[in-house]
């Protein structure tokens, strides 16, 4: 058997399949930034996988785990420590989240990958390690055509007085609409900023039928193709798209992907099926 782990910052998803792919158990977890997140908090939360996955230990012959934050040595060497008490007898395989977007979506075949979530990144592939890389910048200088920056376009605009009233006032219904709210959640709230922007998403985009929150949609997407995907050999390679907000907006990406001369390959709103597949065949 084995284990593969996709965690984004808010859900880790831990698969433990056998070796033709045939699914075992299914964990979620809360998910893991292993570079921001406390050290402690993270190996907490592979000890509960590992009393999750306890009756199977001595089975599982690899572990293939993907998570933002893996940017040094020391964290590596931290995690596979951690994942080994999940499967003694196997050497952990850890990768960060973009890898395992590219592979998900691409396999083992070359291609672009792009994370179109509550943030957005990019990268090519050749079919086994990424080639090319345009950094993101995070929800404040950059994440194109993600779902945060959509909803950072919209509240800047709207405190601002430039979102038309009908918009605004459908708004202020079912959110604080107001100057020092909005300020609040952004700047001073314990939680994420670019998580409660990126859940302003599903309000714009039930209003895409008007003009101007059409024109900020395709805008946000637009800048995400012309300023990241354009950089990579988009003429000779497929671009695979993941992430729920571009699953969403696939009736939106799409035709302006092809308006652009990009072909896309596919959709997939969460990797890790791709990854079991990758992993298995």
């Amino acid at each position: 058997m084995i284990l593969v782990t996709d965690s984004g910052a808010t859900k880790a998803d831990w698969r433990l399949v056998r070796k033709d792919g045939t699914p075992v158990e299914r964990l979620l977890t809360e998910g893991m930034n292993v570079s921001s997140m406390a050290s402690d908090a993270v190996l907490g939360i592979i000890r509960k996988a590992a009393e999750a996955f306890s009756q199977y230990s001595g089975d599982i012959s690899g572990v293939y785990f993907y998570t933002a934050g893996v940017v040094t040595e020391q964290i590596r060497h931290s995690l596979t420590a951690a994942l080994k008490e999940i499967a003694p007898k196997a050497e952990p395989e850890i990768w960060d989240d973009l890898t395992g977007c590219a592979r998900a979506v691409c396999g083992h075949a070359p291609g672009i990958a792009a994370i179109l979530g509550t943030g957005s990144n990019s990268c090519q592939f050749d079919g086994k390690a990424i080639t090319a890389h345009i950094n993101t910048g995070g929800f404040i200088l950059g994440d194109e055509g993600s779902a945060s920056a959509l909803g950072k376009l919209f509240v800047s605009d709207l405190i601002k007085g430039l979102v038309p009233k009908e918009i605004a006032d459908a708004f202020a219904k079912d959110h604080d609409s107001s100057y020092a709210g909005i300020v609040q959640k952004v700047y001073r709230s314990a939680g994420s900023p670019s998580g409660y922007l990126g859940s302003l998403a599903p309000f714009i985009l039930e209003h895409y039928s008007l003009p101007y929150i059409k024109d900020m949609v395709d805008g946000n997407f637009r800048a995400f193709i012309d300023r990241c995907l354009r950089r990579y050999e988009v003429e000779k390679y497929p671009v695979g798209i993941v992430g729920g907000f571009g699953c969403a907006c696939r009736h939106i990406f799409g035709p302006l992907a092809e308006e652009a001369g990009i072909k896309v390959s596919g959709y997939i709103s969460e990797p890790v099926e791709g990854l079991i597949k990758y992993h298995t065949c």
